[in-house]
C-alpha cells in the first residue's frame, strides 16, 4: 500500500508499507528527476546525505535496473554534510555513498564532489563553500537534494539547538556537535530551502515519535526545511508514520 497526501507545511507526504518499497519508489523517482534535469540543463546536480535509510536507495541505484538507465557523464554528485574525518574513515558519509554506489556506476571521478573532511574544519567549509560555487548553475539550484532525520529531528548535520540553524549568509558552515563530541561540515538552511527538489526518506519505528512532533509543526530542523520555490517530499514507511496524525489520513486517501 502506498498513499499520498499533501500536508499545509510539510509538503507532501507519501507513506509506503515497508523500506523496500519506499526505497523502489524513490529510485525511480531519482531516475526520473535525473532525466528531466539533463533534458533541461545537460546536468543532473544532486546531494546526497548519509545515514541507515539511504544506504539501500544508494545500492539499489548501481543495479542495472537503475544504473542503465541513468547518463551518468551528466550526473554531478554532491554532499549534504561530512564528519570532519578523512575519506577512508568508517564514519565518512563519503565512504559509505562510495561503497554503495559510486564505485558502482560510470560516473566520472571529476564529478564527485566531496566535503574534505580531512582538512581543519573551518578550511573544509570554505572549501566546499567555493567547490559548490565553482560546480553550481548560476542561480545555485541543486536539482536533486536527499535528506534523511535522525531520532532528535536533525537532519543533514543540523542539530536542535545548533548556531549553525540561524545562518542567513553562506551556503556551508562547519560545526562542532558538543554530545557527539566531533566536528562536522554542512551544508546550511538557506542551500538546502534552494533546491529544486528536496526528498526526506524516513523508515522505522525509532523514527515515529519525532517524525510525529515534526508534523505536528514543531521547530525542529527537518521541520525548516521548506524550499522557496521547489518541491518538498516525504517518503515514509508505516513504522515511521504511526505516531503521527498524518498516518490515519494516508490509509484513508
Amino acid at each position: 500500500m502506498t498513499a499520498t497526501i499533501r500536508h499545509d507545511h510539510v509538503g507532501e507526504i507519501r507513506v509506503f508499507q515497508d523500506i523496500a518499497s519506499l526505497v523502489q519508489t524513490a529510485a525511480e523517482r531519482f531516475v526520473e528527476l535525473a532525466a528531466q534535469a539533463i533534458d533541461d540543463h545537460q546536468r543532473f546536480l544532486v546531494a546526497l546525505s548519509g545515514g541507515n535509510t539511504p544506504r539501500p536507495l544508494y545500492e539499489l541505484l548501481a543495479t542495472d535496473a537503475f544504473a542503465d538507465r541513468i547518463d551518468w557523464t551528466r550526473v554531478e554528485v554532491f554532499f549534504t554534510d561530512e564528519r570532519c574525518v578523512p575519506p577512508d574513515h568508517p564514519d565518512s558519509n563519503y565512504l559509505m555513498a562510495r561503497l554503495a554506489f559510486l564505485d558502482k556506476v560510470p560516473i566520472p571521478p571529476e564529478n564527485v564532489h566531496r566535503i574534505h573532511g580531512g582538512l581543519p574544519p573551518t578550511d573544509a567549509a570554505l572549501a566546499y563553500h567555493n567547490e559548490l560555487g565553482s560546480a553550481l548553475s548560476r542561480d545555485g539550484r541543486l536539482d536533486l537534494i536527499l535528506l534523511g532525520m535522525g531520532p532528535d529531528g536533525h537532519t543533514a548535520s543540523l542539530f536542535p539547538g545548533s548556531d549553525a540553524l540561524e545562518e542567513k549568509d553562506t551556503d556551508v558552515v562547519a560545526i562542532y556537535v558538543e554530545h557527539m563530541h566531533s566536528w562536522r561540515v554542512t551544508l546550511t538552511l538557506p542551500a538546502l530551502n534552494a533546491a529544486t527538489n528536496i526528498l526526506f526518506l524516513v523508515s522505522g519505528a525509532r523514527k515515529a515519535p519525532v517524525l510525529a512532533r515534526v508534523f505536528s509543526g514543531e521547530m525542529l530542523p527537518a521541520g525548516l526545511v521548506r524550499p522557496d520555490v521547489g518541491t518538498l517530499t516525504w517518503f515514509v514507511d508505516q513504522e515511521a508514520a504511526s505516531l503521527a496524525r498524518v498516518q490515519a489520513r494516508a490509509q484513508r486517501a
